[in-house]
């Protein structure tokens, strides 16, 4: 399948091709409190309907990062986009949240909790899948009176929790080894997601995201936890050093 990636660069964030189907992705030192991001993705100026990917798929690629802790974020795979607000600024596509369906290759750092169950891990590297009803985006809108209640930590654990019976997640701790170039593996079908490193399955699962998904691959230093006490905390991490994500050998094909 062919794949047209554009680019998404922040703050310094930097987007460089290298050979064999591949991209470095980097952040410059930055400031705590600065948004840094490198990314590219196949869905930017798509309505979610028209997103380019549904199953069967294969996704198949060679990563490494600079170091195997790093602040923020990075990974690759596939998702629905859940959480943009971008209106249409840079000539995003107009999105309204949705509930999250994903399954992708994720790394979180320690100052994160990404996860709206209590029984999985919210932070480091790991392969996870969410699938939550596809709920028309609207429906975000009559969240918003409900916001300042986020940041009340007795009524946040009861939303997190409703959160949390709509949205089905599965996840799977990975390694520190993603320093070296390894081959990472996703096979995403209609009622089943298997993960795969070096042609080895460390993750299978019959939870699988619904809908049209696009693909993205990215590194920033930003952090988000919402955890079991109702915690909620947001903002950008300082990055000391340059810090980046290379990949090569992208394929995606049906499978």
């Amino acid at each position: 399948m062919r794949i047209k990636l554009e680019k998404r660069q922040v703050n310094g964030g930097r987007v460089t091709p290298l050979d064999k189907a591949g991209y470095r992705m980097s952040l410059p030192e930055l400031p705590a409190g600065q948004y840094g991001l490198s990314q590219v993705d196949d869905y930017a100026h798509l309505p979610r309907w028209r997103f380019p990917h549904q199953p069967p798929l294969r996704l198949r690629l060679e990563a490494r990062v600079s170091a195997n802790v790093l602040p923020g974020t990075w990974g690759f795979g596939l998702w629905n986009d859940p959480f943009s607000f971008g209106f249409g600024g840079g000539g995003m596509a107009r999105l309204l949240p949705v509930l999250p369906n994903a399954a992708w290759f994720f790394y979180g750092s320690q100052h994160n909790h990404l996860t709206l169950a209590d029984d999985q891990p919210g932070a480091g590297f790991h392969a996870k899948v969410f699938r939550s009803p596809r709920l028309p985006s609207i429906f975000s809108l009559l969240a918003v009176p409900g916001l300042p209640f986020l940041f009340w930590p007795r009524t946040a654990r009861l939303l997190r929790k409703c959160a949390g019976q709509l949205t089905k997640e599965t996840t799977t701790l990975l390694p520190e080894f993603a320093e070296t170039w390894q081959l990472y593996e996703l096979l995403w079908k209609r009622n089943q997601v298997v993960f795969s490193i070096n042609h080895e399955v460390v993750l299978e699962t019959n939870i699988s995201p619904q809908g049209r998904l696009g693909l993205v691959i990215w590194i920033d230093n930003q952090y988000f936890r919402f955890d079991p006490e109702g915690k909620l905390g947001f903002g950008f991490l300082s990055v000391s050093t340059e810090q980046w994500l290379e990949i090569r050998g992208l394929i995606v094909s049906p499978d």
